[in-house]
């Protein structure tokens, strides 16, 4: 099962600015951001990438682009390929307005505490339940096509948005989306999720600082594929020891 690095951009001029940004075009990393992207290059640098999954939205690219500035061990990495459906939710009516007067409207409270049933206005507003199963269709699709490109071993990025990643880990954990609003994922965080055959695991969230270097692909081990399948699906009594 290949391992997925689920980022979230550095900080953007919107997120400086307090608006609600959505799929507003011309919405860049600060210098902030941008330092933050850099860093997590630095972090990421000991880490065979197989494949960048980005959205489109000019704040994802440029993360992706400092991502991939620095060569990894195999040499330079490969290059981005955008995905549509890891865009922003489609805010509609919302999109471009600050975020403190967004909380005056009804519908703020609709989307604290019943997210599923949010649905945002205007005729581009998207539900958050329709931006969730885009999201993990999404995923889900990009996780397969790697592993069977590079190998159960392989690690690969997708840079997205807040709530896209929220509403993505709400999905390997088994939560409701209604409760989403509990799962943090800051700028330029990292999330690590491992798509097994029987549930994923989710091995890390909202990560700002720890060591990468782990998550690197493991050396080839000869075993029989059913038996490893299995096994890879078996989540360890008592927890685990802690090894990659």
């Amino acid at each position: 099962m290949p391992t997925l690095l689920l980022v979230r951009h550095g900080r953007s001029t919107a997120n400086t600015a307090g608006v609600l940004a959505g799929w507003t075009p011309d919405v860049h990393l600060d210098d902030v951001g941008r330092g933050q992207a850099q860093a997590l290059a630095r972090r990421l640098a000991p880490v065979t990438v197989a494949s960048f999954v980005v959205s489109p939205l000019e704040r994802c690219q440029e993360t992706a682009g400092e991502l991939r500035s620095l060569d990894g061990p195999s040499g330079p990495r490969p290059d981005v390929l955008t995905e549509d459906r890891l865009g922003e939710c489609k805010y509609g009516d919302w999109t471009g307005k600050a975020i403190k007067d967004l909380a005056k409207e009804p519908l703020w409270r609709t989307v604290q505490s019943h997210p599923s049933a949010a649905v945002f206005p205007g005729p581009e507003g998207e539900g958050l339940a329709t931006m969730q199963h885009r999201a993990v269709v999404a995923i889900r699709e990009h996780d397969a096509r790697v592993a069977a490109e590079h190998g159960d071993d392989a690690v690969w990025v997708a840079v997205t948005h807040g709530d896209v990643i929220k509403a993505i880990l709400a999905d390997a954990l088994g939560m409701h989306l209604d409760l989403f609003q509990r799962i943090s994922a800051d700028p330029c965080s990292v999330s690590v999720i491992r798509y097994a055959p029987l549930r994923p695991f989710v091995i890390r969230t909202n990560d700002s600082g720890g060591d990468l270097a782990g998550f690197a692909p493991a050396k080839k081990r000869t075993r029989r594929a059913g038996k490893r399948a299995e096994a890879s699906s078996d989540a360890v009594v008592g927890g685990s020891t802690g090894a990659a």
